[in-house]
């Protein structure tokens, strides 16, 4: 590596204009399965090409590709956004204070997965220009937004440690939380039970059991093993809470085809099967470490089929695989009882218009500190056994 190396910024209007070896010198660490599923050329690309990213969607490609002698040191996925759907770290109220005042919101720029409030890096750098290569991106990206007189840049579900890079060059700093399962080394799913208190333990015994009444059987899928038929059940039950949640589902059903042909070794789909129908299900995202809980639907409501699909089938995989934890999406509380605690989630923020930069970054502080104190609260009432021992 050379530190005094010039470096090229280059925009890219598609993932199609980038090797995928290039990309993934970058977005890929270690050897094996990805650390982050999400961030690979493959998955990124599977959005272009079924449509669900690009023309008419509000997310147009604007990804960034930093070069030395023409190697390619660090990318990043970057979006010019129409709107503020699909982020999950929402900006509604900025955008109406903003367009309040007479400015255009819209668009703006936004360095994230789409549809996808999972941590991961968002600064994707070649191992060695780990330092350089996250500079270069956020003060590309920050250019990139001043030049085209757009409003802002949003850097969502990033790590802690571009969260304080970000914030060392002057980027405002913002924290939300979500609820993640911890694998504290089980042997199997009585292993996590006994280190929650009885009440909880005897709660989700009952849980699973209701669930398991339904009156069918539960698979497990990936790789191979996973078959059209299955995108075809799963493609009813997405659009099903697609429609319910946000009006339109985010993927195409093109989506769920790639996803077969490219993306199935990354991919855990937990089906329920009663009297020879697929009645619902849960898909989820294998990384190195984690297993990302995504998409649940059904076409027939069960008790408790849906804590046993997306969150305690997703635990039994984590343990019998040696993943270290689960992260379960966006939102909900009820997940607390289930063994989900609070976990930090971080993003970075550039608003062009200083004033309102100011703004913002004052209300931020002030959030910040009201999130630490949830989180704390939240733990505090979470499942496991106290330290006295309680059994």
């Amino acid at each position: 590596m050379d530190d005094g190396a010039a470096i090229e910024i280059t925009v890219l209007g598609s993932l199609h204009e980038i090797d995928a070896a290039d990309w993934d010198a970058c977005a890929v660490e270690g050897e094996g399965r990805p650390l982050d599923p999400f961030t690979t050329h493959r998955f990124l690309l599977a959005l272009e090409d079924s449509g669900s990213v690009g023309t008419g969607t509000g997310w147009s490609p604007r990804h960034l590709v930093a070069r030395t002698d023409g190697i390619v040191i660090a990318v990043m996925p970057l979006y010019a956004k129409g709107h503020s759907q699909g982020e999950y770290i929402f900006d509604h109220n900025w955008c109406h204070a903003y367009e309040r005042a007479g400015g255009r919101y819209y668009p703006k720029l936004q360095a994230a997965v789409p549809f996808t409030p999972a941590t991961g890096r968002r600064l994707l750098t070649r191992p060695g220009w780990e330092d350089m290569g996250r500079i270069a991106l956020l003060q590309g990206a920050v250019q990139l937004t001043s030049e085209n007189r757009l409003s802002s840049l949003h850097v969502t579900f990033c790590t802690e440690d571009e969260y304080e890079a970000g914030g060392r060059i002057g980027l405002l700093q913002r924290v939300g939380q979500q609820f993640h399962w911890e694998n504290h080394g089980y042997a199997d799913f009585d292993g996590f039970l006994s280190a929650l208190s009885s009440r909880k333990r005897k709660n989700i015994r009952k849980e699973r059991a209701r669930a398991q009444d339904f009156g069918g059987m539960i698979h497990c899928f990936t790789g191979d093993k996973i078959e059209t038929e299955h995108w075809e059940a799963f493609w009813q039950f997405y659009q099903d809470t697609g429609a319910r949640k946000w009006g339109t589902p985010y993927l195409t059903r093109r989506f769920f085809d790639i996803a077969q042909d490219r993306l199935r070794d990354d991919i855990l789909l937990v089906l329920a099967e009663r009297e020879g129908h697929w009645v619902a299900g849960a898909m989820n995202l294998i990384g190195a470490e984690t297993l990302y809980g995504r998409y649940w639907g059904c076409v027939e409501d069960h008790p408790c089929l849906h804590f046993e699909l997306c969150y305690y089938q997703a635990i039994d995989y984590a343990i019998a695989n040696g993943m270290d934890r689960v992260e379960a999406g966006a939102q909900g509380e009820h997940k607390l009882a289930r063994g989900y605690l609070p976990s930090p989630v971080y993003s970075l923020h550039w608003l062009a218009e200083e004033s309102f930069q100011k703004a913002v970054g004052d209300y931020l502080e002030a959030e910040r500190n009201t999130v630490d104190e949830e989180i704390e609260i939240l733990t505090s009432y979470g499942p496991f056994r106290n330290t006295k021992g309680e059994a």
